[in-house]
């Protein structure tokens, strides 16, 4: 069976060009939530394997979204990975107080969200290196 990966952002665009990579390059299912409520209500009915998660949205923001998470014995576990419009020490400590596992940097270099999903999910541990605030294999 797939594993499924839930991507949340409130850019429609950035949803659908997610999606497609995942589709297209990984064997991973996809559902998608537009903000963290809708995220939150989605993983408690379907929980997913892991969630690909936007920082700054409306309703509840990714640091708010990711705290509730944690709080929920069935998310408890599940990998979070922030993305994030800035590489500001103080706001991606705030995402990892927030409890996230891992955070990438917009605009999203695909092989860098593939890296971090595979290393998540499949377990790969390749080595990574830091570029431009992510990770990619060596």
């Amino acid at each position: 069976m797939s594993k499924k990966v839930l991507l949340v952002d409130d850019s429609a665009s950035t949803l659908m060009m997610e999606e497609m990579i995942l589709k297209h390059l990984t064997p991973y299912q996809c559902v998608t939530a537009m903000d963290g409520l809708d995220a939150l209500a989605l993983a408690l009915a379907e929980p997913p394997d892991l969630i690909l998660m936007d920082a700054v949205m409306p309703r509840m923001n990714g640091f708010e979204t990711c705290q509730t998470m944690r709080r929920e014995r069935a998310l408890r576990d599940t990998p979070i990975i922030l993305v994030t419009t800035t590489e500001e020490e103080n706001y991606m400590e705030a995402g990892f107080q927030s409890g996230c596992n891992d955070y990438i940097t917009k605009p999203v270099d695909y092989r860098q969200m593939l890296s971090v999903l595979r290393r998540y999910l499949e377990g790969e541990k390749a080595p990574v290196i830091r570029l431009h605030g992510g990770l990619l294999p060596q």
